[in-house]
C-alpha cells in the first residue's frame, strides 16, 4: 500500500488498514512503510505537464515584403502537443485585432486557462477587457525576458529558419497562405523530439511494405520489399 501510493503517510495507511479489519498500531505502521528515494511532492517538470493542455502562448513577429512593407503574424499555440492554433496576418495590429484571433483560435468554448505573451503596446487595453471576460488568466512576461516565452520564440525562429527566410512575400495573403501551409505541414507533418518523434497531431506510421526473409542458396537470407 505504501509503494502503490506514496504520497500517502502512515495515518493515512493506518486509517484503511483500520477499515480493511486489520488491528494495527500507527508506530508500527510507520515503521515498515517503504522509504522513499525521490522527493516527497512532484517535480517542476511534473507539475508543468500536468498544465500544459491548458496554456495557451502568443506573440508577433514581422515579415517584410517584395516591396519592404512591413507585415505583422501573430502566432498561437497551445504548450499541451505545441500544436499552432492560429495564424494572423496584418498589416496594422491592435488590441482589437489581436483579442478577435484569439476568439477565432479558440473559441468560446476551449478557452484556455492561462496565456503566455510579451508586454507588446499593441495589445492594448481592448485586448486585456476580452481576456479578463472570458476568464483567460493573463500572463504577461517581465520586460526584455523572451527566454520566458521559450516556446512561442523557438517556433517563430523555425519558422523563419524552415520557410520564411526561403520564400519572398509578395502581399498580405501570399503571407496569410504561406503561413497556413505552413501550420498544416508542422501540426501534421513534422516530427518533434520532445513529443518522442511524433507530430503535434499524432502522425501514423505508414508502412510502404513489409520485409520478408526468404531461403537462398547463395545467401543465408535475403531481403525482399512487397507492396
Amino acid at each position: 500500500m505504501s509503494l502503490a501510493n506514496p504520497l500517502w503517510g502512515a495515518p493515512r495507511i493506518h486509517g484503511e488498514l483500520l477499515k480493511l479489519g486489520i488491528d494495527i498500531g500507527q508506530t508500527s505502521v510507520a515503521k515498515y512503510m517503504a522509504r522513499r528515494r525521490g522527493p516527497p511532492s512532484q517535480r517542476w517538470k511534473t507539475f508543468l505537464r500536468n498544465h500544459a493542455d491548458g496554456i495557451v502562448a502568443m506573440d508577433l513577429f514581422v515579415v517584410p515584403t517584395i516591396s519592404f512593407r512591413l507585415l505583422y503574424g501573430l502566432l498561437i499555440m497551445g504548450h499541451g502537443r505545441r500544436q499552432i492554433l492560429w495564424f494572423g496576418v496584418t498589416a496594422h495590429p491592435t488590441g482589437e485585432w489581436i483579442a478577435n484571433q484569439l476568439t477565432e483560435a479558440c473559441g468560446w468554448e476551449q478557452i484556455p486557462h492561462y496565456l503566455i505573451r510579451d508586454r507588446d503596446g499593441a495589445y492594448g487595453e481592448i485586448f486585456l477587457r476580452r481576456v479578463r471576460s472570458v476568464g483567460i488568466r493573463d500572463r504577461p512576461t517581465s520586460p526584455r525576458s523572451p527566454w520566458q516565452n521559450a516556446d512561442a520564440e523557438r517556433l517563430i525562429g523555425s519558422i523563419r529558419r524552415e520557410c520564411l527566410d526561403h520564400i519572398v512575400v509578395f502581399s498580405e495573403r501570399h503571407l496569410r497562405h504561406v503561413l497556413l501551409c505552413y501550420m498544416d505541414y508542422y501540426n501534421g507533418t513534422r516530427t518533434h523530439s520532445s513529443l518522442n518523434k511524433d507530430a503535434p497531431i499524432s502522425r501514423a506510421v505508414e508502412t510502404a511494405g513489409r520485409m520478408i526473409c526468404r531461403p537462398d542458396p547463395g545467401r543465408t537470407a535475403s531481403s525482399i520489399w512487397q507492396d
